[in-house]
């Protein structure tokens, strides 16, 4: 059924930034992407003319979060099409990239399998072309509307849970419009509440070592004109203990069938300290991020990033204090280094998950299983 309360077509928000858009020079299709790595220095955008290069950008963080990887991966697969490249080895490199980011998946089976179908039933390659095309904009669309619902359920959530207004909220990593399709997740949710004269405070975790937190969120942040602070990962127990966060928020990059949440690392300390501090741990994320394929926490994939991401201050935009693209040493050389990019919270520690079919709470798999049967039967137009 038609959603009766979709949101305006993609990149018409007001807050709306061009992360990701398809474009037609004369040369051919391309992919163009906001490279994330090079913010808040400089807005400048990455042209991806090949799946090879897509897969680049998604491995450095170019383009990130899992919600807009899932476009991007769809987008990848009609890249493909067009450029008369083979799409089940396009589809398999563009599902490597990142291995914990369930949405990436999704995204090129879905766009795949609109090929595979135009092929059956006797499409020319170029009617097979449009038609995937047609897909990864329909996942755009969709991933869009759902970011508007997640932003009206969360902030629905946060009322029931705090009714005294005046929200104090931390979050980690990025999740807002540099995620998604729409406004984001997590981010979206805070949003609302500013919006709705709430929002007290946001504080933003810097989000170490790639300070997706520090560049990303507050960027966003300061661009909406929201009442924000930036703190070190370390520094968020002191917030707790004096009373200064009212609930945390944070997105996700796949939820396994028990509720279990891999998220960006230094995710699951934020849970113990909500838990200890009867905080509200709340999540949100698009029921595309479900994976009930995977059955618990440990059966996630963690994906290990490299060492120096730790060890080297990196200065990736020109220009930084006057330095090109490098990085400094912070540690000795030839020091390894633990990097996992994310972590896994139990449902235990997880108030609620907030997705575009509503608030699962408590945290259950057999929640999680009805609401994922319950939006598999929706067509959101």
């Amino acid at each position: 059924m038609a959603d009766q309360d979709a949101q305006p077509p993609v990149g018409t928000a007001p807050s709306a930034l061009p992360v990701l858009r398809w474009d037609e020079p004369p040369e051919g299709p391309v992919l163009v992407l906001l490279d994330q790595t090079r913010l808040p220095a400089e807005e400048a955008e990455l042209v991806c003319a090949d799946v090879p290069a897509l897969v680049e950008a998604i491995r450095t963080l170019a383009v990130r979060g899992a919600p807009l990887l899932g476009i991007a991966g769809a987008y990848g697969v009609a890249l493909a099409t067009v450029r008369g490249q083979d799409v089940g080895v396009a589809a398999g490199l563009l599902e490597q990239a990142r291995p914990t980011a369930v949405n990436l998946g999704y995204g090129v089976r879905r766009a795949a399998g609109a090929y595979r179908a135009a092929v059956e039933k006797g499409a020319d390659p170029g009617r097979a072309a449009a038609e995937t095309l047609a897909e990864a904009r329909a996942l755009h669309r969709e991933d869009s509307v759902a970011s508007g619902r997640m932003a009206r359920f969360g902030l629905a959530l946060l009322d029931e849970l705090l009714p005294d207004g005046g929200h104090q909220l931390l979050t980690h990593c990025n999740t807002g419009a540099l995620v998604s399709g729409g406004e984001g997740t997590a981010f979206a949710v805070a949003l609302g509440a500013h919006r709705a004269g709430r929002l007290r405070r946001l504080w933003v975790d810097e989000t170490r070592p790639l300070l997706q937190g520090a560049r990303l969120t507050a960027y966003e942040a300061a661009r909406n004109g929201m009442p924000y602070s930036l703190l070190t990962d370390n520094a968020a127990g002191s917030l707790f203990a004096a009373g200064e966060v009212d609930a945390v928020l944070i997105g996700a990059d796949r939820i396994a069938a028990d509720g279990s949440v891999a998220n960006k690392v230094g995710s699951y300390p934020l849970a113990v300290l909500a838990k200890y501090h009867h905080v509200p741990f709340i999540v949100v994320a698009p029921t595309t991020t479900v994976d009930l394929d995977t059955a618990d926490g440990a059966s996630i994939t963690v994906e290990q990033r490299p060492a120096q991401e730790v060890t080297e201050v990196t200065f990736p935009q020109v220009g930084v204090a006057g330095r090109e693209r490098g990085g400094v040493l912070v540690a000795p050389l030839g020091t390894q280094a633990y990097n996992p990019a994310f972590d896994i919270t139990p449902p235990e520690l997880v108030t609620a998950i907030v997705t575009e079919e509503g608030v699962i709470s408590p945290v259950t798999g057999v929640g999680l299983a009805e609401l994922c049967a319950r939006s598999s039967q929706i067509t959101i137009s």
